[in-house]
């Protein structure tokens, strides 16, 4: 597995803490190319993972899965094939995928299409109204209906620590899972938030562990100079 560099231990000094023998750092949140919004190539996905030291890294493009797909076999960690879609109430991420999930369908739909594949449902930022997160009424609708299995409490773009609070509040209250993941745009964003939990073989048992996960991370505000960039095409998938 890689361990962080020098340089990611110093933006992020949480990074140096041994982990527990069998434990993983997962980033259960992460965009490349193929998002459309974010520059991030395959080499520099690469780079950042080297560089973070994560042991498994959840790529979720939005409405996408092709770029996981094929970054599965490439990275020095092991990848989960996610995506996250939007519905018509806000967004939602599977992971655990094998087929792309339709843009825009209604969130049970969406919820189920995911589960029906074998796949976990991760709320990402449910609070955050910069984020086109998934309206509360669907959310609390979801939660009634046994759909949800994860939210997310740190997400490292979220600009407000009160938001994430109350994220975890609500996770509490709810007796789901807690998550977290870097939502990372960019290639030095990889890993400002993480979850630690013991490792896992498949979404059976990522569900499991989880139940045992630490929560890491904060938010992300080192300025990042603009580049600009011209990139290969990408197609949804």
């Amino acid at each position: 597995m890689p361990r962080p560099s020098d340089a990611a231990v110093a933006r992020h000094p949480h990074l140096a803490d041994p982990l527990p023998e069998g434990w993983v750092r997962v980033d259960l949140h992460s965009h490349t190319m193929w998002s459309g919004d974010s520059t991030t190539t395959p080499d520099e996905v690469e780079q950042a993972v080297v560089e973070s030291g994560l042991d498994v890294l959840c790529i979720t493009d939005h409405n996408a899965i092709k770029g996981a797909v094929e970054l599965a076999d490439r990275l020095p960690c092991r990848v989960i094939v996610g995506e996250e879609l939007r519905t018509h109430a806000g967004e939602i991420i599977g992971l655990f995928l094998t087929e792309r999930v339709p843009f825009g369908v209604p969130p049970a739909d969406a919820a189920r299409m995911i589960r029906d594949q074998g796949g976990v449902v991760y709320v990402p930022h449910p609070f955050d109204p910069m984020r086109r997160n998934l309206a509360e009424p669907a959310l609390d609708a979801l939660v009634a209906d046994g759909l949800v299995d994860a939210i997310e409490v740190i997400n490292a773009k979220t600009s407000l620590a009160s938001l994430n609070r109350r994220a975890a509040e609500y996770a509490g209250t709810h007796e789901l899972l807690a998550g977290a993941g870097s939502d990372a745009h960019v290639p030095l964003a990889l890993g400002a938030a993480y979850v630690e939990m013991p490792d896992f073989d498949g979404p059976q048992e990522f569900l499991a562990n989880l139940r045992h996960a630490r929560t890491v991370g904060h938010h992300w505000d080192e300025p990042r100079p603009w580049t600009a960039r011209v990139l290969p095409s990408t197609s949804s998938g």
